[in-house]
């Protein structure tokens, strides 16, 4: 028999509502509803659906037959048999865009102005059968809601149901991105491992990748006119991203509601440059590298050389044209002062030129990112090139913050638009234990491991005035993978880094109580979907919320 304690955490996990990231604002109901046999979803008012909206209605309706995802119950919703069986059926679930939008693809929206897009929707579900109604402003916010809709339902024996209709739902985003950064190159990810991610950050609402896609260990992206740089620093000629690639993933990624922004980290992280263009890198595979870098292998662009400063600027123009995303990051972090110091070349330059290295660096950052901005691009940097260098930056770059979380409120001092990206929040690296080798002790530099707890505690407005808080663009997690592959990319991921889109979605202040049976139920749909999450807790914990709470 069960106690008053457990009926009471039982009942409670069967009247939350299982989406993710949850609506700003709701209501539901008691009342069981089913969906029809012959369900569909319909487009209302638009005389030419965009193909990319045609898509999505067809990936959510294959989802609500395919997912076979059983309610988190002990009995796994058998003892709603006859509940679900006398239900009422929803046969029609009817978009529309208010308003008379002006229609545009999702995929032309998902690119657009970060600060621009548009992703509210609102959602109605009578409990009576009647016809559902999705209306928006945009595709986009069509998209998020198909989304939602396809989080509603359970199956039972084949049948997808609900047991609390009515739902009134209005929803936007509380921050404008919402993204997940992976490292393609400490090692190298297929283009389908990269689909599949965006697939899932699709899910949970998740709007920009963040593309770290070379770096000093490997340089798989094909650039037009710099193709020497992949053909000697990829880990070999089948580990590229060609321009299709390229263009089937940005592509991939709109129709999803996701915009795609590429870095290519400069003046730091260029080592593998010198297997092509050893004139452009100053302390190449330096030894020790512990007085040169913070990883191996070594090596940094002359900063100083005004035919490096043409290079990379040529270099990065032509990434950028790969690309339709309005943004682009082109680093800035962890510049080793030392491999500038010991490199005769760039102290040659800086005496000729009669300039300090922070001056150096100052001409260099203006001239490529001058390059970024004749291309339509708008600058990304990691948080040192506002706080430890007087760098001279466009008043629209965006500061990536990331050393510590205790550094926002100085890069919103400084009147810069940000992005949180704090190693003591989100990264998913932290906490495997140390990488390099004869060092048995070792462990990760930013120990502990950031549970999905500690990240969805996160508040993206803490210590911030009023107006500083109006810098905040969003925040994401991030995969550094020296310690990932394809191997084990999903269950690094996945449900982790759902959590911060649920803070940069829904905003601060949720409770972890009620979060967790709705993140459960995030990681099992996963599952049903081909993306191999891992469990939050022993599947008894799941069954039961609350139950193995740390009081319980």
């Amino acid at each position: 028999m069960l106690s008053l304690h457990t009926l009471s955490l039982l009942l409670a996990a069967t009247s939350v509502l299982a989406v993710w990231p949850v609506p700003r604002q709701y209501s539901t109901g008691n009342t069981p509803l089913r969906l029809s046999p012959s369900f569909s979803i319909k487009v209302s008012g638009i005389s030419h659906p965009p193909s990319d909206l045609q898509d999505a209605i067809w990936r959510t309706t294959t989802y609500l037959h395919k997912d076979k995802l059983q309610a988190l119950v002990p009995d796994r919703g058998a003892s709603s048999a006859q509940t679900v069986h006398s239900a009422k059926t929803l046969n029609t679930l009817i978009l529309s865009l208010s308003n008379h939008a002006y229609v545009k693809s999702i995929s032309e929206e998902a690119v657009a102005d970060l600060e621009s897009r548009i992703e509210g929707y609102t959602l109605t579900i009578p409990a009576d059968g009647s016809d559902a109604y999705l209306t928006a402003n945009s595709t986009l916010g069509l998209f998020r809601g198909l989304t939602t809709f396809g989080q509603l339902w359970y199956d039972l024996k084949g049948v997808s149901y609900t047991l609390q209709a009515p739902f009134d739902i209005a929803d936007s985003p509380a921050f404008p991105y919402r993204g997940l950064m992976l490292d393609t190159a400490r090692n190298y990810f297929p283009v389908e491992d990269i689909k599949r991610t965006l697939d899932a950050m699709s899910w949970v609402k998740i709007n920009t990748f963040h593309w770290h896609v070379v770096d000093s260990q490997s340089f798989p992206l094909v650039v037009p006119g710099y193709t020497e740089l992949s053909a000697k620093g990829a880990y070999s000629s089948a580990q590229v991203y060609t321009p299709d690639d390229v263009k089937e993933v940005v592509a991939y990624a709109a129709a999803r509601g996701i915009d795609v922004m590429p870095e290519i980290d400069t003046p730091g992280h260029t080592s593998i440059i010198a297997k092509a263009h050893p004139e452009h890198i100053a302390c190449f595979e330096a030894s020790p590298w512990t007085s040169f870098a913070n990883e191996p292998p070594a090596g940094q662009l002359r900063l100083a050389s005004t035919s490096t400063t043409a290079f990379t600027t040529g270099l990065l123009k032509s990434a950028a044209s790969l690309f339709q995303s309005k943004l682009f990051s082109t680093g800035g972090d962890e510049l080793n002062s030392n491999c500038y110091a010991q490199d005769n070349a760039t102290q040659a330059d800086l005496a000729a030129q009669g300039k300090t290295f922070e001056q150096a660096l100052d001409t260099f950052v203006q001239a490529t990112h001058a390059g970024l901005r004749s291309v339509g691009k708008r600058a990304v940097v990691w948080e040192e090139v506002i706080l430890d260098h007087p760098v001279t930056l466009a008043n629209d770059t965006i500061a990536l913050v990331w050393i510590s979380s205790a550094n926002v409120a100085a890069v919103a001092q400084k009147g810069y638009k940000l992005i949180h990206a704090a190693s003591d929040y989100f990264y998913l690296d932290c906490g495997a234990g140390g990488w390099v080798g004869q060092n048995v002790l070792g462990n990760s530099w930013c120990d502990p491991f950031k549970t999905w707890q500690k990240s969805y505690s996160f508040n993206p407005i803490a210590n911030l005035t009023e107006d500083q808080s109006k810098l905040v663009l969003g925040g994401q997690h991030l995969l550094w993978t020296e310690q990932s592959s394809p191997s084990n990319l999903d269950s690094i991921v996945w449900p982790r880094a759902a959590s911060s889109a649920e803070v940069f979605w829904s905003g601060p202040g949720g409770d972890v109580g009620t979060a967790l049976p709705r993140l459960h139920d995030v990681s099992f749909r996963f599952q049903q979907r081909g993306v191999n999450a891992i469990a939050l807790q022993p599947l008894w914990c799941a069954l039961r919320p609350g139950m193995c709470d740390l009081n319980a």
